[in-house]
């Protein structure tokens, strides 16, 4: 992978995808200095040239293969279902693309492996879209907890539900789309959790399955030598807060919802709570700091991102294979 070291050359980005999550992306990408979306590719042409049109890309293709091809796109961004990230990751790689690939990277453990590794051996970048994990009050939670702001951490809790209703059209429900609440929702808490807790010793799941088969709504509980010390929830059909809060010895952080893109921080210590507000509220969609953060890799020639690594990736969803399988939740094509 060569470095785009010149700040006054932007990255350039191609998007493999056109849909809701492509357009958010491409709005905030063009809220930063340093980036532009070159190129667009689509099943259906005419949906990339609309999207071509609306956020002013110069090309747009009608295959992925055409994409990825393209010699001025320095990073493709995956912004399909879940079901195709691999092929079309690994079709990116071949071609010697940096990647952004929406969450989850794949579903499941063993195929992100295996792209992260074709990406190692490519020497290119590659890294999930997790963008809570890039966001200034997470980190900025994190150095908190650093100073002993609350003490030693003891335990984490985080909520999630749209309280979207049953439809078995509705990607969310449907199994051969990747549907479920875990890999759309719980990927957020279970990152959240792995993040300042580390990986569980122990995970209790209990859930309850929609009529297709998707896992509906559903419960982690997550044990560290004996003690239980995660409550991770989330729901496809319930709607809930959407809070989460650090819990530690001597206080806590409670991050104000919606707790993956958090409008701000309460800090407890004893009777004295402070707030941390958003420092990039307003800014777009939130995904500022994952578009920035995926710069400043490729600036400085890494290929992968220390705030999203590789390996925190396939944990995760090796934590998430783990719950689906005590839910008897198994996507067509996995054996």
């Amino acid at each position: 992978m060569t470095a785009v070291a010149d700040p006054a050359t932007p990255i350039r980005w191609g998007f493999i995808g056109a849909g809701g999550i492509a357009h958010k992306l491409a709005t905030d990408i063009a809220l930063t200095d340093g980036n532009v979306v070159v190129a667009v590719a689509a099943r259906d042409a005419g949906r990339a040239a609309d999207f071509a049109r609306r956020h002013k890309v110069e090309r747009s293709y009608g295959s992925y293969e055409q994409l990825v091809a393209d010699e001025n796109v320095d990073v493709v961004y995956v912004a399909t279902t879940h079901p195709g990230h691999k092929a079309q990751s690994l079709m990116a790689i071949e071609a010697g693309r940096s990647l952004l690939i929406e969450k989850p990277v794949c579903l499941n453990a063993a195929d992100a492996r295996e792209v992260f590794r074709a990406a190692d051996a490519a020497g290119v970048f590659a890294m999930e879209a997790m963008w809570m994990r890039c966001n200034p009050l997470v980190l900025r939670a994190e150095q908190l907890i650093a100073e002993g702001a609350i003490g030693e951490v003891c335990g984490v809790r985080f909520e999630f539900g749209l309280g979207r209703r049953f439809d078995p059209g509705d990607r969310l429900f449907e199994m051969a789309n990747g549907g479920g609440a875990l890999l759309d929702l719980g990927i957020y808490p279970v990152s959240f959790a792995w993040h300042f807790l580390g990986c569980p010793d122990e995970v209790r799941t209990v859930g309850t399955l929609s009529p297709t088969g998707s896992d509906d709504t559903v419960a982690m509980q997550w044990v560290y030598a004996g003690v239980p010390r995660a409550q991770l929830w989330c729901s496809a059909t319930v709607l809930a807060p959407n809070e989460a809060a650090i819990l530690g010895t001597d206080g806590w952080i409670r991050f104000e919802p919606m707790a993956h893109r958090p409008t701000g921080l309460v800090v407890c210590r004893g009777e004295s709570q402070d707030r941390i507000a958003d420092p990039i509220e307003g800014q777009g969609y939130g995904y500022c700091p994952q578009v920035l953060e995926v710069e400043r890799c490729l600036r400085a020639g890494l290929t992968e991102s220390p705030l999203v690594p590789p390996a925190d990736t396939v944990a995760i969803l090796e934590l998430l294979d783990e719950a689906r399988a005590s839910l008897g939740v198994v996507y067509p094509g996995e054996t």
